[in-house]
C-alpha cells in the first residue's frame, strides 16, 4: 500500500518494523549500499496503538538520523491478518474473511496486497495512527505486512519440490510458514508461553499436512540460536533442523555492527 504527499530530497533510506511489545528500524545508504544506523526496542508489556504511537513519537524526537530520511518503508507485525486466493477475493468483503479471525472495529481501516506472483492477497489491519504520523512526517511512503514479506523472500529461497517448513520466531510469537516448490500451503501466526507450546504448534501443523517430522525440513529465523531452549526442543522431536542462511551484500558502518541478521531477517529484506 502507498500514500502520497510530496517529499523532501534526503539521503537515507529508513525501514520501520512495528509491534505492539517493539519496534525496530535501520537507514541504509542506497549510494554505498551501507547500514548506517540501527535501533531495536523492546516494551515491558505489550502496548495499544495509540501508546505505541506515543513512543514512536517520543523516539522520533531523540533520533536526529530521521532528518536525513528521504524513503520509509513501514512493517506491520501482528496477528490480525488473513491469506486469501486472489480468485476468491472481493475488496467490499475484506472484513469477511478476517472476522472471523479477530475482532474488528466499524472504524477500522483494512489493507490488502498481493504477494508477488503467488495468486495470494493478504488481508490485514494497519494502525491508521501510525500511518497518519508517518505520513505527516515523510509524505509519501510504502507500508506492508510483515508476512507478505515473509512469504515473498522465502519462496525465492525454496528450491526443493518437497515440503519446507519455516519458523520466524519472535517473543512469545512466531510465524509458521510452509512451502512447497513455488505455492503457499499454510501461513499463520502462533502465541506461546513455553516451548512445549512452541513445539506442539509445529507437530500439529506437520500432522494435519501429513508431514512426517523424521522427514521434513525445518528452516529456523528471526530471535532464536542453537542456545534457545525452543530450538532444543524441536531438535529433540524434528530430524532435519537448521538456521536460514542469510545473504545480504549490505556494507555496516559502525552504528550499525551490532545488528543480529537473522534476528532483524525482514527488516533488512525490506530494503531489497
Amino acid at each position: 500500500m502507498v500514500t502520497s504527499k510530496t517529499k523532501v530530497e534526503k539521503d537515507l533510506e529508513l525501514s520501520i518494523q512495528v509491534s505492539l511489545d517493539g519496534l525496530s528500524f535501520c537507514t541504509r545508504n542506497p549510494k554505498e549500499n551501507a547500514l548506517t544506523h540501527y535501533h531495536k526496542i523492546k516494551f515491558e508489556q505489550q502496548l495499544d496503538p495509540i501508546k505505541l504511537l506515543e513512543e514512536i513519537e517520543a523516539i522520533f524526537e531523540k533520533e536526529t538520523v530521521f532528518q536525513q530520511v528521504n524513503h520509509l518503508k513501514l512493517i506491520f507485525d501482528h496477528s490480525l491478518y488473513s491469506f486469501v486466493p486472489k480468485t476468491l477475493f472481493k475488496e467490499e468483503n475484506a472484513s469477511d474473511y478476517l472476522k472471523f479471525n479477530t475482532k474488528i472495529l466499524q472504524t477500522d481501516f483494512i489493507a490488502n496486497e498481493e504477494i508477488g506472483n503467488t495468486g495470494i492477497v493478504n488481508i490485514y489491519i494497519p494502525y491508521t495512527n501510525i500511518i497518519n504520523f508517518f505520513f505527516e512526517k515523510f509524505g509519501e511512503f510504502e507500508y506492508q505486512h510483515l508476512t507478505s514479506i515473509l512469504t515473498k523472500t522465502l519462496l525465492s529461497y525454496t528450491t526443493n519440490t518437497e515440503p519446507q517448513v519455516y519458523a520466524h520466531v519472535k517473543d512469545k510469537e512466531f510465524d509458521l510458514l510452509v512451502l512447497e516448490s513455488e505455492k503457499v500451503l499454510l501461513c499463520n501466526t502462533f502465541q506461546f508461553n513455553e516451548k512445549e507450546d512452541f513445539l506442539y504448534y509445529l507437530l500439529f501443523t506437520a500432522e494435519q499436512l501429513n508431514l512426517d517430522p523424521q522427514n521434513f525440513q525445518l528452516y529456523l529465523l528471526g530471535a532464536i540460536d542453537d542456545s534457545s531452549p525452543l530450538y532444543k526442543i524441536a531438535y529433540t522431536y524434528i530430524r532435519n533442523i537448521d538456521f536460514l542462511k542469510t545473504n545480504f551484500s549490505f556494507k555496516r558502518k559502525k552504528e550499525s555492527e551490532k545488528i543480529n541478521f537473522l534476528e532483524e531477517f525482514i527488516l533488512l529484506k525490506s530494503f531489497e
